[in-house]
């Protein structure tokens, strides 16, 4: 089972509703290779992540504009962890799944 320990920038959506953290271009190329085949709609892939105090179930999706997968942030874990758009966060994610 996968797992990875990385930095990811939080960014907020253009309409402003979502933020998302961008994953750093070598672990989503050792993501989409470990997951070929076997993701989700949209390209999805089921992660497990944790950022601060809370774990939760979600999905990255891939963009292809950025060339790497977003993770989405909901408002409820940011605040549990102290953290917004524009802030830097280490989250620890494993790949379900797969």
């Amino acid at each position: 089972m996968a797992e990875f320990e990385v930095d990811v920038p939080l960014w907020r959506s253009e309409n402003g509703s979502w933020v998302f953290g961008s994953l750093p271009f070598d672990v989503a190329d050792e993501i989409d290779d470990v997951t070929r085949g076997r993701q989700g709609g949209f390209g999805s892939v089921r992660v497990e992540v944790t950022l601060g105090p809370t774990t939760w179930r979600t999905s990255l999706f891939p963009d292809k504009g950025r060339e790497t997968f977003v993770l989405p942030v909901k408002k409820a874990v940011r605040t549990a962890a102290g953290v917004d758009a524009g802030d830097v966060v280490r989250v620890h994610l494993r790949l379900v799944d797969v």
